[in-house]
């Protein structure tokens, strides 16, 4: 598995491109106290499905949901909704506290599966014979 964290910077939005052809998955992160980087995921999403429109596995994390309310810019409802729009996952994790960090990774990891098994074909499938010598 690689992992790039590009930071939503735009100076990787180049090269990131690149990497979206070969990736099986994309998980989209934005901090619940920056309204910024939650406002900048639809333009990622944008950018990853210009890519690879179809096939790549996508999940919604709001990170940072340890913060007081008081610093909460985003609520997990707009988190929520905006995921709902794509028909992406979504989970609020926290980093500092290991709040649904595996859970991530397992979601992710289960669609990517799921894609893989509805792609593969058997021999037995394609041909309608019992076994691959069309027997």
């Amino acid at each position: 598995m690689q992992i790039w964290d590009t930071a939503g910077q735009e100076r990787f939005k180049t090269i990131t491109e690149t990497y979206y052809k070969g990736a099986a998955a994309v998980i989209l992160v934005y901090s619940v106290t920056d309204r910024k980087t939650f406002q900048s995921l639809e333009n990622w999403i944008k950018q990853i499905n210009d890519s690879q429109p179809e096939g790549i596995s996508k999940i919604i994390v709001g990170n940072k949901s340890d913060c007081s309310d008081g610093e909460r810019q985003v609520s997990k409802e707009e988190g929520e909704k905006l995921a709902k729009n794509y028909g992406v996952p979504f989970l609020e994790s926290s980093a500092k506290d290991n709040y649904n960090i595996g859970q991530i990774f397992s979601t992710i990891g289960g669609d990517i599966k799921e894609k893989l098994l509805e792609k593969k074909e058997t021999p037995n499938q394609e041909s309608g014979k019992k076994n691959g010598f069309g027997l």
